[in-house]
């Protein structure tokens, strides 16, 4: 995390540490000058009341001038974190504004949004928030509602997930492996991240539009995935184009169709899996930020400007795609839309499949 400085370039900690040593005196205190006195006073209160607002969570200073802080519910590294520093960096650069990136992973992601529910509405501190805000409450006890307890600022990316065979498969289209699970029910083994993730949602999904009975493999993160699929440990997989992207160039992973509503950019021959004759079907992770609700209504029309226009500048996009993170701005009210529309779709899916975390 960064450092605050306080007026004058003295770092927070001094005046903390100056706070805890003060002692009151009277008379006797040896200041003869009434004016020294009373400045020392002044001081005295100053930094015990910056003392305290810390302590009671209200802002120091004024919301404008201070660094924004973005939570990033997983380990640094990921799709997540990578794009949280990236439109940082871009928004440091266009708009001179501090931003500090801090990774809270643990709870499925929950920790950082309930952080990020009970953090002051001041418009200083938003979280980076996927698909996981959304299904996390449908499985266990949270104390942050995706609806209620937040402020929609923008949704920033999507990234498209692919379902892969191992090049030595017999599969060469997303109707072979279909017609293989139809042929031998709960035999063909389908891998993705899981259980209870955007990955097993997309995979019930599938299930359920195809109208086949494939035996669900869980992996705790999307390389055990791949690594299992190139192994020939799973029939097939499904995970993010950007867990897989190597492999496919490397010959040594096939893409059969892509689960997003459009055809990737940088694979156009692979089809989507409604173009394959399943209409309807479109699944993809998405990342996007909220601030905690009641922040005011400025604060989340400058930090709207500020990221709709740092996804959309022709460097980070050219950064992002080769990520395969594609940029798709959704802001405000649209925003909030569609996270009620995914509460929705999810909670069925979630219920129909009997999903519980394991």
């Amino acid at each position: 995390m960064g450092k605050f400085s306080a007026p004058g370039n003295r770092p927070a900690a001094a005046y903390r540490q100056d706070a805890d040593s003060i002692e009151f005196r009277g008379n006797g205190s040896g200041v003869s000058n009434p004016m020294e006195m009373l400045r020392r006073k002044f001081l005295t209160l100053g930094a015990l009341g910056f003392v305290l607002a810390g302590a009671f969570g209200s802002p120091a200073w004024p919301a404008a001038g201070r660094a924004v802080k973005i939570i990033i519910p997983y380990p640094p590294g990921g799709a997540a974190d990578v794009l949280a520093r990236i439109l940082a960096e871009q928004i440091g650069k266009a708009n001179g504004q501090t931003m500090i990136v801090e990774n809270h992973p643990g709870g499925g992601a929950s920790i950082a949004y309930e952080l990020a529910a009970r953090a002051a509405p001041d418009g200083n501190t938003i979280v980076v928030a996927s698909n996981s805000v959304v299904i996390n409450p449908l499985l266990r006890k949270t104390n942050y509602d995706p609806v209620t307890s937040y402020e929609p600022v923008c949704n920033l990316v999507s990234s498209p997930m692919i379902f892969v065979v191992n090049s030595a498969s017999p599969y060469k289209t997303i109707g072979d492996l279909i017609a293989a699970a139809h042929a031998k029910p709960d035999a063909i083994s389908l891998a993705a991240l899981g259980p209870a993730t955007t990955q097993h949602i997309a995979v019930e999904q599938f299930k359920r539009a195809t109208k086949s009975a494939m035996l669900f493999v869980p992996y705790p993160g999307g390389a055990p995935t791949v690594t299992a699929l190139l192994g020939q440990h799973v029939d097939s997989a499904l995970v993010n184009y950007s867990e897989a992207v190597e492999q496919l160039k490397a010959g040594k992973l096939r893409a059969l169709a892509t689960a997003s509503s459009q055809r990737i950019k940088l694979l156009p021959d692979v089809p989507t899996v409604a173009e394959s004759g399943y209409p309807g079907y479109e699944s993809e992770v998405w990342l996007g930020l909220l601030a905690p609700a009641s922040t005011p209504a400025e604060r989340i029309a400058e930090l709207t400007g500020w990221f709709a226009a740092a996804v959309k500048a022709p460097e980070v996009e050219a950064k992002l795609l080769t990520l395969g993170l594609y940029p798709a701005p959704l802001c405000g009210k649209d925003f909030a839309a569609f996270i009620q529309h995914k509460q929705n779709e999810y909670q069925g899916i979630v219920r129909e499949a009997d999903i519980k975390l394991q």
